[in-house]
């Protein structure tokens, strides 16, 4: 995704002193100023970063639940993603990517793309909307960018919550967490006004927004909705753990475009924020598979793409400020960090999170985040890192997600019933709650 609000400045001033214009705001420009190169690779990072939703997601985490719940856990995922464009659309671009009035700028954006009014191309008159963070590109990329972001955050919550919650309620809290926990926070991280961006938190493509955002919102509703019927009792087996690593694939692949993406540009830093991406992958895996065999004795598919999933969580807020060697060793922490996340701290905490997303993405997104403050290189993004301002940061959304995803939960509740009957659990949510069923 975007970087922090700091870097977003620093390409806006580089950026409009080559064109010439000043933007403080979305705003039109000559459609010649813009950069072909950097526009044709947003496009294609905005493809890749939909394909890890769409199957990525769907199928990482639908080859891991029981057979009778696949179906829901799938359209689960691809009913979050039509409420979030909807509503990224209709309110939420505007409110995270617009620098808001004097009082409000540091918390929450204004309205004036509302319904993405003003992302125009005039080609008559040879005119483009633009948004001030990125204005070499066109601003309707530019949100579609922002908007595969959002879609994914929103679905990774859903590991939570698989097997129990009903599906009704789980689009209407998708749709409410977004508008009031993601976009304050990613208002709050990547534009320019908002305060831990003024403040030079560090998070390139999402290690806060996203993943610590999304874990810690996983968390809470684990707690909220209970434990399956039967959890630790009896043995849940994934239905099929190719789906899972096929999966895993598109992830890996798609993380490119998450990752590399966010430069906002066809430049040495995106190529970099690839290669620290990729061995970042490896260098979890490795971990978390080194991690599992002094544990218990064996390595296995389930832990091996955990690891690349741990690698690729801490790797994303710094992906833009470290060397390969920092990469790897932010990938060597996070793999063995994760896998305690989700063994011996899971059991601690109690929670049945169903698909480990808080063990994975809620520490994977803390170790990275941190690390990023310890790691990061003046010579690369033009600032050191600071561990103090990082967990400033960390601290900020892990109060802020865990104190209103409770609300937004509590509001849901009040609205609509959270889970499903004791008997349609049993039965599984395919046939309960869409009447339908994988064959065979």
């Amino acid at each position: 995704m975007s970087s922090t609000g700091w870097v977003f400045c620093l390409l806006w001033l580089a950026s409009s002193s080559a064109s010439g214009a000043t933007l403080l705001a979305p705003g039109l420009v000559e459609a010649n100023s813009l950069n072909g190169a950097d526009t044709v690779w947003l496009m294609v990072s905005t493809a890749l970063v939909l394909l890890m939703s769409l199957p990525g997601i769907a199928l990482f985490y639908g080859g891991m639940v029981r057979r009778f719940n696949v179906i829901n856990t799938m359209a689960s995922v691809v009913g979050i993603a039509a409420v979030v464009s909807v509503l990224w659309f209709g309110v939420a671009y505007s409110l995270a990517f617009t620098p808001g009035s004097h009082a409000l700028a540091p918390w929450i954006g204004g309205v004036e793309r509302m319904g993405f009014a003003g992302l125009e191309f005039l080609g008559v008159q040879g005119k483009v909307a633009v948004s001030h963070i990125a204005p070499l590109i066109p601003e309707s990329v530019f949100a579609m960018f922002q908007l595969t972001f959002a879609i994914i955050t929103c679905a990774l919550v859903v590991g939570a919550l698989v097997e129990r919650m009903r599906f009704g309620a789980l689009l209407l809290f998708s749709g409410l967490w977004l508008l009031f926990v993601y976009v304050p926070i990613a208002h709050w991280v990547w534009e320019p006004s908002g305060w831990l961006a003024q403040m030079g938190v560090l998070d390139f493509a999402g290690g806060s927004v996203v993943h610590l955002n999304a874990g810690v919102a996983a968390l809470v509703c684990a707690f909220a909705l209970g434990p399956r019927e039967g959890y630790g009792r009896e043995p849940f087996m994934p239905f099929n753990l190719g789906l899972t690593m096929a999966g895993t694939g598109l992830l890996w692949v798609g993380w490119f475009g998450f990752n590399a993406g966010s430069a906002l540009a066809a430049d040495g830093r995106a190529g970099l924020a690839l290669a620290v991406t990729h061995l970042a992958a490896a260098a979890g895996a490795l971990s978390w598979m080194a991690a599992e065999w002094v544990t218990r004795r064996r390595a296995s598919l389930l832990g091996l793409c955990s690891g690349v999933v741990a690698g690729l969580v801490a790797i994303t807020p710094a992906a833009g400020f470290v060397t390969l060697r920092s990469a790897l060793l932010i990938g060597l922490v996070a793999g063995a960090a994760c896998y305690w996340g989700a063994t011996a701290l899971k059991r601690r905490l109690g929670a049945d999170d169903s698909l480990d997303v808080f063990g994975v993405h809620g520490v994977g997104g803390l170790v990275g985040a941190l690390m990023t403050g310890l790691l990061a290189e003046p010579a690369i993004g033009g600032q050191a890192g600071s561990l103090m301002t990082q967990a400033i940061g960390c601290l900020a959304v892990i109060f802020y997600s865990l104190m209103m995803t409770a609300a937004v939960l509590w509001v849901t509740s009040r609205l609509t019933r959270l889970r499903v009957r004791a008997a349609e659990e049993r039965s599984g949510l395919d046939l309960a709650l869409h009447n339908e069923q994988l064959s065979g």
